[in-house]
């Protein structure tokens, strides 16, 4: 008798062990969760309705989104992913700077088809020996975007600025009517942002570096040697921005100022359209458009354009994890749901072949897509400075400049000993 009470226990125990084990299979022992660590969050909406998508096709995906930007420290808070241990699974990479910096983790993407079907050069910035390690997430274009309802209510047809004397011109102008056009200043520069000044930057060291995203990551000398130009355009928006130029962020200037026609003009890129379409469905399609920057020539402009940020994988995940993140990325950009969503709800300029140019819905995007295929850009050279220089060193001096505490010459000689001293 003192065995029978144990073994009917044990089977007892056996029986509910095999239940719970079977149940635990049914709810999670087929799910995969992948961590993805977003940047973009002007588009935050879209990638989560695009991923909601993915999920109801693939009940064994569960997809995370952490989005960090808008005026946080993006950089500083992916590293701090990797240091508490927390690695996401795919992640946003600027340039080739970020991925020497995670190279230890990214995985080699050359046998993907969103890396085979990616559109000629648009690898560049993310690969190192010929060694792709990221996706393009699209191509972004950027310079002077404007309300080009102002500049012809102004008397300024804006296909008539062709150099720089004329865009200067069109500034004076403009100004002159400020209170007839109901518009408080010509310029909304975001002053407080220290990546739309990076980006500003680009238009005077993407020349400098050959329009070359390798030239320019492998490059130790920053020598401004179209400063002057820099200095001249620095000027004219100071003279007539919004002020205090240096208390305006990104949501005051474009999605206060710009959006409720009170400024001209901001340095932006299409990136602005959908927020722009939340507000106001007419402005992207009725009264949007981008001016270019003339730097090496006063009558030749180029605006910068290319992929912005590249989708880099976690090779270090489980070997499961890594194949279902290639899957969603392929996805993403070569399946028909996914192309769709990609211009027609992110407003895309698609950065892969397979894609109808008629579905680029916005003009000012079209616009873009035709400089890229004429080659009137340059490259995002920002996108290659050393790590940290433009949060660190460029941006907190080209504020004491706009604020008077420093000369231009100063300016240069700082941000060019910085450059080498960091790289």
């Amino acid at each position: 008798m003192r065995f029978k009470i144990p073994f009917v226990l044990l089977i007892l125990l056996s029986l509910l062990a095999a239940c719970g084990s079977n149940g635990s299979d049914d709810n999670n022992g087929d799910q995969v969760v992948l961590d993805i660590f977003n940047i973009k969050v002007e588009t935050t909406e879209q990638l989560d309705n695009l991923i909601d998508i993915y999920e109801s096709e693939n009940e064994n995906i569960k997809i995370n989104v952490t989005t960090v930007g808008g005026g946080q420290d993006a950089a500083s808070a992916l590293q701090a992913k990797f240091s508490s241990n927390e690695e996401p699974s795919i992640f946003l990479l600027g340039g080739l700077s970020d991925v020497e910096k995670y190279q230890d983790y990214l995985l080699d993407v050359s046998d993907m088809e969103s890396a085979i079907q990616a559109i000629d050069g648009t690898l560049n910035g993310v690969s190192i020996d010929d060694t792709p390690y990221g996706i393009p997430l699209n191509i972004e274009g950027y310079g002077w975007m404007i309300n080009k309802d102002i500049f012809e209510r102004a008397g300024v047809e804006p296909d008539s600025i062709d150099s720089y004397e004329t865009f200067v011109e069109a500034v004076e102008v403009i100004d002159s009517q400020k209170e007839e056009l109901g518009i408080d200043a010509v310029f909304g520069f975001s002053g407080m942002e220290d990546w739309v000044v990076s980006q500003f930057s680009s238009h005077f060291t993407s020349p400098e570096f050959d329009h070359d995203e390798a030239v320019g990551y492998e490059s130790d000398e920053l020598n401004f040697e179209y400063g002057d130009r820099m200095k001249e355009y620095t000027d004219l928006v100071n003279q007539y921005n919004i002020q205090p130029i240096l208390s305006l962020d990104y949501s005051t200037s474009v999605e206060e100022l710009f959006t409720n026609e009170r400024v001209a003009m901001v340095h932006q890129g299409n990136w602005i359209v959908p927020s722009l379409n939340s507000m106001d469905e007419s402005f992207a399609e009725e009264k949007l458009s981008i001016l270019p920057l003339f730097v090496e020539s006063d009558e030749e402009g180029k605006i910068i354009a290319g992929p912005s940020w590249y989708w880099g994988i976690n090779g270090e995940k489980d070997e499961e994890e890594v194949e279902e993140a290639k899957k969603f990325l392929d996805w993403m950009y070569t399946s028909e749901t996914g192309k769709e969503l990609i211009t027609e709800d992110f407003q895309y300029i698609p950065a892969h072949e397979g894609y109808d140019t008629d579905m680029i819905t916005d003009p000012t995007s079209a616009e873009i897509y035709e400089m890229v295929l004429d080659e009137q850009v340059g490259m995002w050279a920002n996108n290659q400075y050393p790590d940290g220089f433009f949060s660190v060193a460029l941006f907190p001096e080209f504020q004491k400049y706009l604020d008077g505490q420093k000369n231009w010459e100063e300016f240069e000689e700082t941000i060019s000993q910085s450059f080498t001293e960091m790289r």
